[in-house]
């Protein structure tokens, strides 16, 4: 009787885990390059992504995932980073992708990091958010969490949520819940755009940039095709994510990210009536907590 009951532990475990993924994932498990190997690595819960003349780097992981969070510790290029930037996210594939953007955006010594946030549903972006940080991103790691659940996708640093969006699919909004997302990074060159409008152009006297991480965790819902539609949103025990705590933050977080927006938010395109000629996105009369 007692091995029968050890057997329904261990089964009852590792179904959770089929669908809630590994909480102690590391680089080489989890992610491979998808260029720029040869001169970057991953050890355990380290890795290095390097950009030079020659190339930048990224890897990818090697599931995709329906629901959950996704977090990474990183520090960023140091020095003269303008013209590079480090990219984190999540997407699918395809022309009617869905994409969750971090994008840390370089600069001059002294003058600080953008943090550049940004969706996609169905294919269409133009939802950017930036802030500036209010610690110096180059000195130590920090974490950057994207959490997303059926009701809401939040951007996180450092525990602090940074910005909301909100399912209002109900409404004719698109939102991402139908296509497995893998999870991204890359260090590359964007001295055509990043810094001041590609104003600055990369210093290679700087060369190589250097992004280092220290630790990927994914708790989130494995991708094994349209099934998962349903078993990652199916309220359970194993989908945390679906728990009514998760479906909207508390006044102290809404408290929080109020902080971080009035003091640190420097661009939102909701505010941004010129660019959209009057027409404003549906998802910005909405309310965001």
């Amino acid at each position: 009787m007692a091995s029968s009951q050890a057997l329904f532990i261990a089964l009852f475990i590792s179904a959770i885990a089929f669908y809630s993924g590994s909480v102690d994932a590391n680089f080489p498990k989890s992610m491979y390059f998808n260029w720029g190997a040869y001169h970057s690595w991953m050890n355990g819960d380290n890795l290095q992504l390097v950009l030079d003349q020659t190339s930048g780097s990224g890897i990818q992981s090697k599931r995709q995932f329906l629901f959950g969070s996704i977090e990474m510790l990183i520090k960023l290029v140091p020095g003269n980073s303008a013209g590079t930037v480090t990219a984190y996210y999540m997407s699918s594939t395809g022309n009617w992708h869905d994409e969750i953007d971090f994008e840390f955006l370089g600069n001059v010594s002294g003058q600080p990091y953008i943090i550049h946030t940004n969706i996609f549903t169905q294919g269409i972006g133009n939802r950017e958010q930036q802030f500036y940080p209010w610690f110096d991103p180059t000195a130590d790691f920090h974490n950057y969490t994207i959490h997303w659940n059926p009701t809401e996708v939040v951007w996180y640093v450092d525990s602090l949520p940074i910005r909301v969006f909100r399912n209002y699919e109900n409404e004719g909004i698109p939102y991402p819940n139908k296509q497995g997302m893998r999870v991204y990074s890359s260090l590359w060159n964007a001295d055509n755009w990043a810094t001041r409008g590609g104003l600055v152009k990369i210093d290679w006297s700087w060369a190589p940039f250097i992004a280092r991480y220290n630790r990927f965790r994914a708790r989130a819902c494995k991708w094994n095709g349209p099934v998962s539609i349903s078993q990652c949103t199916s309220q359970t025990t194993a989908n945390w994510w679906t728990s009514p705590a998760y479906s909207q933050l508390s006044a102290a977080k809404q408290g929080q990210m109020k902080w971080v927006r009035d003091n640190y938010m420097i661009y939102d395109y909701c505010e941004d009536t010129k660019r959209f000629n009057g027409q404003m996105p549906p998802e910005c009369f909405k309310p965001q907590y």
